[in-house]
């Protein structure tokens, strides 16, 4: 896809945004996700993958009392950077300020923020990060769709369906994209 000469070269600002992945992010890890865009500043961007559940739990990857807490807690896909790595994040909303986060939580932090009222607690397997430029040129080629996260965003089922539903209520033509088949030239 062609770059948008529109899109100008000035800095922007989208931490605390969703990346939703564009109609040209079609193989890979980034197919379909929903990105939280953690930090972006202008050496980096860092955030988590919210919509790639594995279908294991943390009792498949750690065991031992002090991880009982939570056990069952889903583990999702967080991105393809040190994907060998289990962390834990908790997501919260703040009438004032929005969507709010805690990320590298440890254990203990991690069973203390579940037992909040309105925290919802995730582990991640890896991350996705961007370097210096990287994010904003895949910006300029449409690969990504940045939006603002709704306030239904934590009660909403964190799987294959989000993409849909957020890249659906963006527009009628971003509902027509979410509709669409995952591989059209299959149709």
């Amino acid at each position: 896809m062609a770059a948008d000469p529109s899109f100008s070269d000035l800095p922007i600002q989208l931490q605390g945004q969703l990346l939703l992945a564009g109609p040209s992010l079609r193989e890979g890890i980034f197919r379909r996700s929903v990105v939280l865009l953690a930090k972006h500043a202008v050496e980096s961007a860092f955030g988590l993958i919210l919509n790639h559940p594995t279908g294991k739990t943390v009792g498949d990857y750690l065991v031992g009392e002090d991880f009982a807490p939570l056990q069952k807690l889903v583990v999702h896909d967080g991105g393809p950077v040190a994907h060998d790595q289990l962390t834990f994040s908790s997501f919260w909303w703040s009438p004032k300020k929005g969507l709010r986060w805690a990320l590298r939580l440890t254990v203990a932090d991690a069973a203390a923020h579940a037992r909040l009222p309105g925290r919802l607690v995730r582990a991640f397997l890896g991350h996705s990060g961007w370097t210096a430029g990287q994010l904003e040129n895949e910006l300029r080629h449409r690969s990504w769709i940045a939006t603002q996260p709704p306030p239904d965003l934590l009660s909403n089922t964190h799987d294959g369906q989000l993409w849909s539903e957020l890249l659906g209520s963006l527009s009628p033509l971003h509902r027509i994209l979410a509709a669409a088949p995952q591989d059209p030239g299959l149709n």
